[in-house]
């Protein structure tokens, strides 16, 4: 069973961050330079506060007219995380996610980040456990011959 651990073993434990007081233009321009939709939000003492993604942009800064350039991520950002852990296994993932309507996932252990996968991420992981099931019962079906 592939877990997060897995998941961050294979594309990086790197993530990027914004502090609540940054503005949402400053975190929309980290976004673009890294072709990500998201970040995670994170104060001066190492604690995760929320999330500001795209969609947080749209719906609470364009749709209601407000200007990027001075307002303040921690004023937008989701503050209702779900988080997961190393252990955790994808299709737990995926459930949260589809369940809860969540694009992105915080992994923590012990209050310390440890990184942040998407729903791609998952989906991907997906993917692959299931290519190596296929492999292996075609391999069985065949008894190697293939």
């Amino acid at each position: 069973m592939i877990k997060v651990r897995n998941i961050l073993d294979n594309k990086g434990h790197d993530f990027w961050y914004v502090n609540p007081e940054n503005t949402v233009f400053e975190a929309l321009e980290i976004m673009a330079e890294k072709d990500i939709g998201a970040l995670l939000v994170i104060d001066e003492h190492n604690k995760l506060l929320g999330i500001f993604s795209e969609r947080d942009y749209s719906r609470k800064i364009i749709l209601h007219g407000l200007t990027s350039k001075t307002s303040k991520v921690g004023d937008y950002m989701t503050k209702e995380l779900i988080v997961v852990s190393n252990d955790t296994d994808i299709y737990e993932c995926m459930a949260l996610m589809t369940n809860q309507r969540k694009r992105y996932l915080p992994v923590l252990e012990n209050g310390k980040v440890l990184g942040f996968i998407s729903i791609g991420d998952v989906v991907n992981a997906v993917i692959h456990q299931q290519n190596v099931t296929i492999k292996d019962l075609e391999n069985y079906i065949y008894g190697g011959r293939m």
